[in-house]
């Protein structure tokens, strides 16, 4: 009879220590799963951080893209007037080394006038 009981008791026992082994099993694959679920909840709003970024960042190069536009419009209405400008540069430049021709010339003729006079 002492043998039946001591079957029974480690009966009991392993039986209780089997649904503590389960219970602490699913704990833990509960856990793993809040602890995945959690992940997927992060990825989920970092991905919408994400796209409302992009979708700035896309308004952005839209919005920098119509104004690089309008000013290549204004740039190549002005090029008519840019390339005047630059002839008028050039004769500009041209008409100072007249100038300065001239008043060489002019101080060339002072020098023999001054001389002339006294002869």
């Amino acid at each position: 009879m002492a043998e039946h009981d001591t079957q029974v008791v480690k009966d009991v026992d392993l039986s209780e220590l089997t649904k503590d082994a389960f219970t602490k099993v699913a704990d833990y694959l509960n856990g793993e799963l809040e602890a995945s679920t959690e992940d997927y909840k992060m990825l989920e709003k970092i991905n919408k951080v994400s796209a409302a970024k992009y979708a700035d960042l896309r308004n952005i190069v839209s919005n920098v893209n119509s104004s690089m536009q309008q000013l290549d419009e204004k740039y190549n209405a002005l090029r008519p007037y840019i390339s005047q400008i630059d002839d008028i540069e050039l004769a500009v430049n041209a008409l100072e080394q007249s100038a300065y021709k001239l008043d060489a010339y002019s101080k060339q003729l002072e020098l023999r006038y001054k001389e002339l006079e006294k002869r």
